[in-house]
């Protein structure tokens, strides 16, 4: 049997304020890769096609993102392939009883298969019986869950086993929101395919996560490629089928501006951002800049030599380090969060959603700085 998967398209994510005809253009360029990588997985003349979560940035999508994702079924049906979809940790809601927009698609389409209800499901496709273990909202569930699918498993069948978790055998490139971390020695089956790390990334043999559809921010990793995986489940084959055409992240080359005056400094980002390609999303290191130097720059000639990118940003690394602050590192403000949390007296609010709310702002936060 042959399964083309895709994970991690987060239909309604908008960064950078640049709209195109009142929409956010990031989220359109994830809308685009979205389809983009439905049409290449059903390209691959697939069985059945798998969607790994976090096929929506929010557990509550808008009416566009909701409507991109139900064109996608449809297709995939038109297609007379079997679709299997699970929850992931942005779009599942945080309190149990909350509605899911995988419930909606689960009405419309009954045909297809979909593991939405935080519980274990197990569906028999053709020579093959695959375990789905949606998001859950705790470790222990989520272990619960995999020993089930443990328990499941057909002895003369291939099994595979579809989930979303963070694996500590794999290096986390910024935090996230409602994560659940379980042991790569718990994804018990014959294969594995995998949401949430939004690079493609081989585990160990017969474990692999998908990666995403498109590149969220530098911490993305920008130069590897997105697009779906193939899994042969007769030969346990993986491969991963790259997508083009998607709009850059590029960072330009460093400016060294130690001993540089603040028009020789100028001359320089000028001549960096200038060489920008048409569309991209740039940024420009400025290492060891004195802080009047960096002061004096003409910012506006600097967007209009990057016109062309769109969107832009310069970091500075400033030469000046005589004095030292002691600030917690952005990535840790998630973690820092619950625990300020812990020592609050919220009688009377829902801890709950305070908790949930303020890591979703940090994490988006420590995303778009990457």
């Amino acid at each position: 049997m042959k399964i083309a998967a895709l994970g991690d398209a987060h239909l309604g994510r908008a960064y950078y304020p640049c709209t195109v005809d009142g929409v956010n253009q990031r989220e359109r360029d994830f809308e685009l890769s979205f389809q983009a990588a439905v049409d290449l997985a059903l390209a691959q003349s697939p069985d059945a096609v798998v969607w790994l979560g976090d096929v929506f940035d929010h557990p509550r999508p808008t009416y566009r993102s909701f409507c991109v994702a139900q064109r996608a079924v449809q297709k995939i049906r038109d297609h007379g392939v079997s679709l299997v979809a699970i929850t992931g940790n942005h779009d599942t809601p945080r309190l149990p009883g909350t509605g899911s927009p995988y419930s909606a698609l689960a009405g419309a389409f009954p045909e297809m298969h979909w593991a939405h209800r935080m519980a274990y499901e197990r569906f028999e496709l053709d020579g093959v019986v695959v375990h789905a273990v949606p998001q859950m909202l705790t470790v222990e569930a989520t272990l619960d869950a995999l020993a089930e699918a443990d328990r499941g498993r057909s002895g003369d069948r291939t099994n595979v086993l579809l989930t979303h978790p963070r694996l500590p055998q794999v290096e986390p490139r910024y935090a996230d929101i409602n994560e659940i971390q379980v042991d790569a020695g718990e994804l018990r089956a014959d294969l594995v395919l995998l949401g949430h790390y939004h690079v493609h990334t081989t585990v160990r043999e017969g474990v692999w996560y998908a990666g995403s559809t498109d590149t969220f921010s530098f911490a993305d990793d920008p130069g590897e490629a997105k697009g779906v995986v193939v899994l042969d489940t007769d030969s346990g084959r993986c491969s991963h089928v790259a997508l083009e055409g998607q709009r850059p992240l590029l960072t330009l080359e460093t400016v060294a501006a130690t001993g540089l005056s603040p028009a020789e400094l100028q001359d320089v980002v000028l001549e960096r951002v200038a060489g920008v390609a048409s569309g991209a999303v740039a940024r420009l290191f400025i290492e060891q800049v004195e802080p009047e130097a960096y002061r004096l720059l003409d910012l506006d000639a600097v967007r209009s030599a990057g016109a062309a990118a769109l969107h832009l940003k310069l970091e500075p690394r400033f030469s000046d380090t005589t004095v030292y602050v002691d600030l917690p590192d952005l990535d840790t403000m998630p973690a820092r969060w619950g625990c300020y949390l812990d020592d609050q007296d919220l009688t009377g609010y829902d801890r709950p959603r305070i908790a949930a709310l303020g890591e979703d702002y940090l994490s988006k936060a420590v995303e778009a700085e990457e």
